[in-house]
């Protein structure tokens, strides 16, 4: 058969079709083209694995809107830490759950190098130091109305916010945090 399909006559000789028409070989050549073109892998090196932290000794406290999520006591922080060291996961996110009598309409306790976010952070590093901590820069969990921003009647008071965010991240700096991850949303606080 020739190419298209067509029958050979007389002293015509059979043609191979050009497929492939893509030639994926030089792709197989080498290593480190295999691994650019392989499908993708997930490994615990790309996760960052979030904690809820609470006040508390020993202390779990199921998350209801995640299910099968807990808030941690930083002892058991700690060991969840631990374990994720064991499995590689070069990165832990740490989330507060400030006690509702803490919490202002300024966010003072955010500001203070001994808020539970920082205290955590000192004990970890102290038990699983290889592991990189990642703080919240944000104001919400602190605040008596929840949000991120400093509020006066009803509006945001940006660059009083931005101030405010700016002592937070070096409190947490100064307690050890390796990752800084602002997510309030105020303009130029980066």
């Amino acid at each position: 058969m020739l190419y298209g399909g067509a029958q050979p006559k007389g002293n015509q000789t059979m043609v191979h079709a050009p497929y492939p028409l893509a030639r994926p070989r030089r792709l197989r050549r080498t290593a480190w083209s295999r691994r650019l073109v392989r499908e993708h892998t997930l490994q615990p090196s790309d996760l960052i694995w979030p904690i809820f932290v609470i006040e508390g000794q020993n202390r779990r406290e199921p998350i209801p809107s995640m299910p099968g999520v807990e808030r941690l006591s930083i002892d058991l922080a700690t060991e969840a830490v631990a374990e994720a060291a064991r499995w590689g996961i070069p990165v832990v996110a740490l989330f507060p759950n400030i006690a509702r009598d803490l919490r202002t309409p300024d966010g003072a306790y955010a500001l203070r190098p001994d808020t539970l976010i920082c205290r955590a952070v000192r004990a970890i590093k102290a038990q699983v130091p290889e592991v990189g901590l990642l703080c919240d820069v944000a104001l919400d969990p602190y605040t008596s109305h929840g949000h991120d921003g400093l509020l006066e009647d009803g509006e945001i008071l940006n660059d009083p916010t931005v101030e405010a965010l700016v002592t937070q991240a070096l409190v947490q700096a100064e307690a050890g945090c390796d990752i800084l991850a602002p997510s309030d949303m105020m303009d130029g606080r980066v």
